[in-house]
């Protein structure tokens, strides 16, 4: 996604351990079908995606262990933090979904959480693959070799 599009997104939060541990291969955009108290919380920014996946079930797509904290002023009908809330897809999409999770080792992931420029609350979807210990390694090795050279670059100017 370009610069100047991501700058006119809201992102609420954002699934920074799904890139640490996985090889996101692929990505979709989903809507999500939410609460009123929930909305209000989303904008609040007061939600947590880390250890939460998606599943494609009978046609249709789930968001799962997405903890969305209760509305601070909501009444008695505040929603559950923890409840499974459906995923907005073509038929296209869900079958695309569904034909590359039963491959082996992949899953759906949610990398972000953002209200697009309608204001409506979207999820960014990665179709990942897990890492092994060595492949993290590799990762974090490649990361600090790349700082080093820009740390060599900034003090030779």
């Amino acid at each position: 996604m370009s610069k100047e599009k991501e700058d006119q997104y809201k992102v609420v939060v954002t699934n920074r351990k799904a890139y640490h541990d996985y090889f996101i291969e692929e990505k979709f955009e989903a809507g999500i079908a939410l609460l009123g108290t929930e909305v209000k919380s989303l904008r609040d920014g007061r939600v947590n995606l880390l250890d939460s996946y998606a599943s494609v079930r009978e046609g249709e797509v789930f968001l799962h262990h997405c903890h969305i904290s209760p509305y601070s002023h909501g009444n008695m009908m505040n929603h559950d933090p923890l409840r499974v809330r459906k995923l907005l897809l073509h038929k296209k999409e869900i079958n695309k979904l569904l034909g590359k999770t039963q491959q082996k080792g992949l899953t759906l992931i949610p990398l972000r959480l953002y209200f697009n420029e309608q204001g409506r609350a979207k999820v960014e979807l990665g179709l990942a693959k897990g890492k092994k210990l060595y492949d993290r390694r590799e990762t974090i090795k490649n990361r600090e070799a790349g700082r080093e050279v820009e740390r060599a670059i900034k003090d030779r100017k």
